[in-house]
């Protein structure tokens, strides 16, 4: 399991080894990380760290700190390092450990140089236009500049310089590491203000920040690498988890010896009409490769019929909620204009068994009632409506910039576990406990995608199901299970074409590597 943290639960853990005069000890096995996670992105480009060039984007405080010991370290190894000072606040013990170690500096802002005599003379344009020219002709570029601490994005020259980076592309374009957080991401939230430079490798210290593993800061980050600085034992309850192979490994359910049909559960699917049945045959395949004991189907004739020529074993009927078993429903996909299954839907909602709540049935869900058995799983577009009608207006970009806010958000109001759909799923329930789950790819971004996802979902709650009633902790978890699994669905094979038909014939393979804890091929 990934736990991710809160930047000011970080900075709190870090406080009793500030106390003690341990600063400068924590800075150096930060440094440490960073440039064996410089020497690794030079690795996976061929390229040797001896005569590499790095550049460094040195901002104040511990940050650029970080930055230019790691500078030093890779030039006492043969590499060649210039960096850009963003501030005249730079750490003086670390930029006389760089310059001592062979780095030439430049600040962006006036001051002296060591770079070139004449910079003192040129303007803030021609030393950010001098920086852009360096990174051009660079092999890796360490970005420093905004850590933990910071507010804000980047402003001034920083901001111009970053902007400039940014259009760098293809033989021009350096790799970029980033130091513990790309600069302009919200460690917390993942909230990105202002210019970034996409990441092809984040060197993280001391635990897992928020933002990390939150969209839309999660998506400029590259590959996430932690660096143990010693403050764990400070670390409190993460902001938000994520599950790794061997927790889907653990979690996902297994048949006892002794199961029959009934007792491996039984998944209801309340999905399709005259004008969607596409939606109800996604649903249904998809929670019948799951493999629970049984899936019952509640819907129109045709649509029944269409279901039995794909999956012969669902069991079919027109009854109402009520008249049948189950130990978990799905409700929604495709039911838009069938007042019939909207009925159903609505049936069950007031059940008491955990019922997923997809598409069309999620403007049945009213804030005020009791949910504690439901997962909603909207996008968010569908979100925004439902926190219109709930009297708490967002429209969907602002919900796609800040998405644990309105995910928590939605989850107080409906009391209710929501899983938010989007590059990075955001799993929330009333209680505080944050999943976010990111085991996909843009593939998945596909009509019927969605259906597959809450018929994965609707499986898994049946199969897991217990004597009791679930906490909503347990199904945030289950939620979280079901969105890593999807997301696996789009990893093997990742040169092929995809679209949602396809993937409920994966899910055994998929299902199967990830219950022995295999990798992907």
């Amino acid at each position: 399991m990934i736990r991710a943290y809160t930047a000011a639960a970080v900075r709190a853990a870090e406080q009793p080894l500030l106390a003690a005069g341990q600063g400068l000890d924590l800075m150096h096995r930060a440094s440490h990380g960073l440039s064996a996670g410089v020497i690794t992105t030079l690795r996976a480009r061929g390229r040797r760290l001896y005569g590499a060039k790095i550049m460094l984007l040195v901002g104040s405080g511990n940050n650029g700190g970080d930055a230019l010991f790691a500078g030093a370290l890779l030039c006492a190894r043969g590499a060649s390092a210039t960096a850009f000072l963003a501030s005249p606040r730079t750490h003086p013990q670390a930029l006389a450990a760089f310059a001592k170690a062979g780095g030439r500096y430049l600040a962006l802002e006036g001051g002296t140089s060591a770079v070139e005599p004449s910079a003192a003379e040129h303007s803030a344009a021609e030393r950010v236009a001098r920086a852009a020219a360096m990174a051009s002709q660079s092999d890796v570029v360490v970005d420093g500049l905004l850590g933990t601490g910071a507010r804000g994005g980047l402003r001034g020259p920083a901001a111009d310089l970053m902007t400039a980076l940014q259009r760098l592309s293809g033989s021009q374009r350096p790799a970029v590491v980033a130091c513990d957080v790309p600069s302009g991401v919200d460690p917390t939230t993942g909230e990105v203000q202002g210019p970034v430079l996409h990441a092809d490798r984040t060197v993280t210290f001391g635990a897992y920040k928020s933002g990390l593993l939150l969209a839309p800061g999660e998506l400029l980050c590259g590959e996430v690498e932690l660096v143990d600085i010693g403050i764990g034992q400070w670390l409190g309850n993460p902001e938000v988890q994520r599950l790794q192979a061997g927790d889907i490994a653990r979690l996902l359910p297994r048949p006892l010896a002794q199961a029959h049909k009934y007792t491996r559960g039984v998944a209801g699917i309340i999905a399709g009409s005259a004008s969607y049945p596409g939606a109800a045959l996604l649903a249904t395949a998809a929670a019948s490769a799951c493999g629970p004991g049984m899936v019952r189907y509640l819907g129109p004739d045709k649509v029944a019929a269409a279901l039995h020529l794909r999956n012969p074993e669902v069991v079919c009927s027109a009854a109402a909620p009520g008249e049948v078993r189950v130990q978990a429903w799905l409700a929604g996909p495709g039911i838009d204009d069938d007042e019939p299954q909207l009925d159903r839907a609505r049936a069950a909602l007031r059940s008491a068994v955990p019922t997923v709540v997809d598409a069309a049935a999620l403007p049945l869900v009213e804030a005020a009632a009791e949910n504690s058995h439901l997962i909603l799983t909207p996008h968010a577009g569908e979100l925004a409506r439902l926190l219109g009608r709930w009297g708490h207006p967002l429209d969907r970009d602002t919900i796609a910039a800040a998405p644990l806010e309105a995910a928590r958000l939605a989850a107080q109001l409906a009391g209710a576990v929501v899983l938010l759909k989007g590059p990075t799923t955001i799993v929330a329930e009333p209680g505080g406990t944050v999943f976010t789950q990111a085991n996909g790819n843009p593939r998945l971004a596909t009509a019927g995608s969605g259906d597959t996802l809450a018929g994965i979902l609707v499986a898994l709650l049946a199969m897991s199901a217990g004597e009791g009633p679930p906490s909503s902790a347990e199904l945030a978890a289950t939620a979280a299970l079901a969105a890593a699994v999807h997301g696996e669905l789009s990893q093997d094979h990742p040169e092929q074409p995809l679209n949602a038909g396809l993937l409920a014939a994966r899910i055994p393979q998929v299902w199967g590597r990830l219950a022995s804890g295999r990798s992907r091929d």
